[in-house]
């Protein structure tokens, strides 16, 4: 039985098979999911588990070089925007877990916004979306594998 980290076992196993540049989608409740790519439905009810409970959990699982949002996020969910951006300069800087890092920061996280229609386009291409309860607009990020080594 693990002992840490992600204990569904369709998120551990696609974050295992993924490698440098594979990308996996987490998304709201109401995001469409196209028939060829993987779904893990976490959504229990509305809100539940929220966007960020499961962002905070696969980060804290991979190596993240680049995420995609939304372009309409920044007008229609400013405050979503806000916490994942806040999140991941946390999470890179080490804070987020507690541990201090070396002199030698990694570099941050690429933000890359684009049309929420193409985002949904590029859920094709990725490993899985995982769909959760969250209920907010354009509460929706693909992940970009970085390189461990």
């Amino acid at each position: 039985m693990k002992r840490q980290g992600i204990l569904n076992s369709e998120i551990s196993r696609v974050l295992t098979y993924m490698g440098h540049t594979d990308q996996i989608c987490i998304g709201d409740c109401g995001l469409p999911i196209p028939e060829e790519t993987e779904r893990i439905d976490l959504a229990l009810r509305f809100g539940q588990p929220s966007f960020m409970e499961v962002l905070k959990e696969v980060a804290g699982d991979m190596k993240i070089e680049k995420i995609f949002l939304a372009e309409e996020i920044r007008t229609c969910n400013p405050e979503l925007e806000q916490e994942i951006k806040q999140f991941f300069a946390l999470f890179e800087t080490g804070c987020e877990t507690g541990f201090k890092k070396e002199k030698k920061e990694e570099p941050t996280v690429e933000v890359e916004y684009v049309s929420h229609e193409k985002l949904k386009e590029m859920t094709k291409a990725c490993r899985a979306v995982i769909r959760t309860g969250e209920t907010t607009p354009y509460a929706n990020i693909i992940l970009q594998s970085g390189c461990i080594f």
